[in-house]
């Protein structure tokens, strides 16, 4: 096992009804004028959106709105609240939505707190020094945005999608009531189960140190996000089911499963950042199509942990080789990712890249992880290219 340090500083209120906690809760964090960020008009359909603005009156905090939020949220929209929040003198940032909301106003948050443009830190030539403080009110339990130092942004003129860590920007606070994400499409709860698996996968195939103790939660996690997924498939209103998605979601990307190994993989993701940044795909759905193939190919050089994962997650059973047994997994993961309506290929996937796409995929992965990722085999430009054919 390797140190680690472990830094979860965000308060979660979980449950029924908890979203008319929030003006309590931004007032408890010194919030006195609040931008309200979100995406599209669900929040105006469903009436959060004025259970929200009534929380924060009824607890004495002026607030601003700013809609428009898009899966790979984008930089403009980011330049759009930071500017918003200096004409309105902004003190508080406040996401009502998913991932991408609350990565939204991550970076708004940056953007106010350091001078410059906000892009110099998802490019990675500077360091941010602060950011301003935020909470969340979760509708989508998918990419655990709500307890991480993570957020991702797209520049949409140029297509790229970037990631930067820091913990100034972790969420003072966390309203997470499974019963707002019941009237998610099928298809939005699907690609939020696949991330949070993927959010532990990366963290499980490494071929670093591993505690016991962080393998077993891993495990646990990822059989409950596969368990539950498959119920909400058929069951949508299912409370026990929403509620265990949800806190998996959140347990799943901040850091408790990471604490003992080398830090994980992320090669998915980054291969990922760069088909969502080209064909905007669906960020949960843009990794199904993409693990399968990088599973394959790194299998061979982290043969342990992908037999381990067939037996202890996939539930296959312990007859063959190693190999055999470790493939069988994969396929296993496969066969759950058809079940709830993800696809394992790109084609599946709706879109199908030409080679010099390809090509032009691999070296912006290589170039935003300094030429290369990864943790169950290091992947270097070339094996980027190669995944991404595979993955056709």
């Amino acid at each position: 096992m390797f140190n680690f340090e472990y830094f979860t500083p965000t308060e979660v209120c979980f449950g029924k009804g908890t979203v008319e906690r929030t003006g309590e809760y931004v007032k408890k964090y010194h919030g006195t004028k609040v931008l309200i960020h979100y995406g599209g008009g669900s929040i105006v359909r469903t009436g959060l959106l004025e259970r929200m603005k009534k929380s924060l009156d009824d607890a004495g905090i002026a607030h601003v709105e700013l809609g428009g939020v898009v899966p790979n949220p984008h930089l403009s929209k980011v330049y759009e609240g930071i500017e918003l929040c200096r004409k309105e003198k902004v003190d508080f940032l406040l996401a009502v939505g998913g991932g991408s909301v609350i990565d939204s106003v991550k970076a708004i948050g940056y953007g106010l707190a350091n001078e410059g443009d906000v892009w110099d830190f998802f490019e990675h030539t500077r360091m941010a020094d602060a950011c301003m403080p935020l909470g969340c009110v979760l509708t989508i339990a998918a990419a655990g945005s709500e307890m991480s130092n993570s957020a991702v942004i797209t520049k949409e003129d140029e297509d790229k999608k970037r990631a930067y860590d820091d913990d100034a920007s972790r969420p003072k606070f966390a309203i997470m009531d499974p019963e707002l994400t019941m009237t998610l499409p099928d298809y939005q709860t699907a690609c939020g189960c696949t991330d949070m698996l993927m959010h532990t996968e990366e963290r499980y195939f490494t071929n670093g140190g591993n505690m016991e103790i962080t393998d077993s939660m891993a495990e646990a996690l990822m059989r409950t996000v596969i368990k539950y997924a498959r119920v909400l498939a058929k069951e949508p209103q299912n409370y026990e089911a929403r509620a265990e998605v949800m806190w998996a979601g959140s347990l799943a990307h901040n850091g408790l499963t990471g604490c003992g190994n080398d830090g994980g993989d992320f090669a998915s993701h980054m291969l990922e950042h760069e088909l969502g940044g080209m064909f905007d795909v669906a960020h949960g759905a843009g990794l199904s199509a993409i693990w399968p193939s990088w599973a394959r190919y790194v299998c061979g050089d982290c043969l342990p942990r992908f037999k381990q994962y067939a037996l202890n997650v996939m539930g296959c059973e312990n007859k063959g080789t190693d190999e055999e047994i470790a493939l069988a997994g994969i396929e296993a993961m496969e066969e759950f990712y058809r079940a709830i309506g993800m696809p394992t290929t790109m084609k599946e996937l709706g879109i199908e890249p030409t080679e010099e796409q390809i090509l032009e995929m691999a070296h912006r992965c290589a170039l935003a992880t300094g030429g290369q990722i990864g943790s169950a085999k290091a992947l270097k430009e070339e094996d980027m290219a190669e995944i991404y054919r595979m993955a056709r």
